[in-house]
């Protein structure tokens, strides 16, 4: 009988030091992915882009050091946009800094699940990261792209960028049957010093037959195009601007959209 006390007594010390991990998260995609493995109640402090109710730490380009060390976590989870001398600098000593990754692929949003599950000790969360890539893919497919030539524009408020080859959203966009005409290596920004400078230019050069908006409170994107034959879609953009698993949502979106009875209803 004592024998199982002090089991089950290491058993729930076990679980309780995982569940009390302090976090600061520096992106909202980061965020996200936390919350899929479910462990927002651990998040002691965000970035000021992040749409938790927490302290803020600042930016992933300027983290906060002042604030993060006023929160004593145990880890800061960040993006490698964050310069590696920075995140040496804010980092407290007796805390991890981890960088994560997603940007440039699907295969890094999967990545960073199975990283943060084994880092962080997440229960159950090995089983969510093993069935990921298998779920958004095949959420994916039930998605009726058609071949249709796309565009994927954001930001359009400020500085208006489009999603290219070596990015998360062109590998979804292409799995749920579109095709990305953005040719681009990775992201292409738009304004006066770029070799494209406009949206029109854009969608001139790249002759898609539907341009995708995101469009959200922090990436806002007001198009107007007057071209013959473009189709204009506006997207939620908190579903699609993050790599992380809230990208299953923006599944569901067009899936909506382009369902079968859908489109031949429009």
């Amino acid at each position: 009988m004592k024998k199982l006390f002090l089991l089950a007594s290491v058993l729930f010390l076990t679980a309780s030091s995982a569940e009390a991990k302090r976090i600061v998260s520096q992106s909202p995609f980061i965020t996200y992915t936390l919350e899929y493995l479910g462990l927002s109640d651990s998040i002691v402090g965000v970035s000021r882009y992040d749409f938790l109710d927490l302290p803020q730490t600042g930016g992933i380009i300027d983290p906060d050091s002042a604030a993060i060390a006023a929160l004593d976590p145990d880890i800061i989870l960040t993006s490698n946009w964050t310069d590696p001398k920075t995140l040496r600098n804010v980092t407290p000593d007796g805390t991890k800094a981890l960088v994560l990754y997603g940007f440039e692929g699907m295969k890094e949003v999967e990545k960073s699940l199975r990283v943060l599950t084994k880092e962080l000790d997440v229960p159950g969360g090995k089983a969510k990261a093993d069935a990921f890539p298998s779920a958004w893919r095949s959420e994916a497919r039930k998605v009726c792209g058609g071949g249709r030539r796309v565009l994927i524009l954001s930001s359009c408020v400020g500085s208006p960028f489009s999603f290219g080859r070596r990015t998360y959203l062109f590998d979804l966009f292409t799995e749920a049957g579109f095709r990305v005409v953005e040719d681009h290596e990775t992201i292409r920004h738009m304004n006066p010093s770029e070799p494209i400078k406009t949206i029109s230019g854009l969608v001139s050069r790249t002759r898609p037959e539907i341009v995708f908006v995101l469009h959200d409170a922090d990436h806002g994107c007001a198009v107007n195009l007057d071209i013959p034959d473009v189709e204009l879609i506006e997207l939620d953009g908190n579903h699609f601007v993050y790599p992380a698993p809230i990208l299953l949502k923006g599944l569901k979106d067009l899936q909506d959209i382009f369902s079968a009875d859908n489109r031949k209803a429009s």
